[in-house]
């Protein structure tokens, strides 16, 4: 059995539709959306709405965690694109979110099986799934023989992303898996050298109870993504196989996973 396992797409469709070739199956990490993209501002979402050179002083201020200056200047810009389209910042960001997900889906290969990033839209995601892709959140699969565990989104962070859950909220959909093989979700546990980005040069949430639970179930592997630029893609933690999958939308190349 292979499987090809993704995350972080971010708008990555031709690289989407090419991740099942070879394999049984695609495993996706969430992070479908490009809202903004660091490395080409012009790209994503925020390029399309607010012109390169608007993007790229918002990725300035964000990647010098000037939070609230960024706020205020996306608000200034939000502004401005609305006075111009007649149209509300929902209902802009949302139409946007939608083209994206209406691509990606179309191009998800199948059989293939989901779980939710910290900048996705979980409520649009039944409008464009198609049979054969499974969406799972504190839920379990059990594929050739083995048993996956799945718990998307992320936790509260000062970066304020669309999807971020409270820890008791994401605890509790940890807790309901019980015992698995693999255990799959976007944000990594709580580890310094899995959760600290070399490029951004800040540490990312990552989960204390993903960690625990790691280390009371020993599962064969942990696989995740969401920070970008790891210290350490992959550590070892009793048994278990930690395995930061990449960042599909920079690499192309999905991890798999093979037995």
């Amino acid at each position: 059995m292979r499987i090809n396992v993704v995350s972080d797409v971010h708008g990555a469709v031709a690289e989407l539709a090419r991740s099942g070739d070879g394999v049984d199956a695609v495993i996706c990490l969430g992070d479908l959306i490009l809202f903004l993209d660091y490395a080409d501002p012009s790209r994503g979402i925020f390029g399309e709405l607010f012109g390169e050179q608007g993007a790229a002083e918002y990725v300035r201020l964000r990647t010098a965690r000037r939070f609230e200056e960024a706020g205020a200047y996306s608000r200034r810009l939000w502004a401005e694109v609305c006075a111009n389209t007649g149209l509300d910042r929902h209902e802009l960001m949302m139409s946007k979110v939608r083209e994206q997900y209406a691509a990606l889906f179309a191009a998800l290969p199948t059989p293939s099986y989901l779980t939710y990033g910290n900048v996705d839209v979980p409520a649009f995601w039944p409008d464009y799934l198609r049979p054969g892709q499974q969406v799972l959140d504190g839920q379990t699969v059990e594929i050739d023989g083995l048993r996956f565990g799945f718990v998307g989104g992320g936790l509260i962070s000062p970066m304020r992303t669309p999807y971020e859950r409270t820890e008791a909220d994401f605890d509790a959909l940890i807790d309901a898996l019980g015992e698995v093989d693999v255990l799959c979700s976007h944000i990594p546990p709580q580890v310094p050298s899995l959760t600290y980005d070399v490029v951004a040069r800040r540490f990312e949430v990552g989960s204390a109870r993903l960690l625990e639970y790691i280390q009371d179930v020993q599962p064969l592997a942990a696989l995740f993504g969401h920070v970008h630029q790891p210290a350490a893609s992959r550590i070892r933690i009793g048994r278990t196989e930690c395995q930061n999958v990449g960042h599909f939308r920079a690499g192309g190349a999905p991890f798999t996973l093979q037995w």
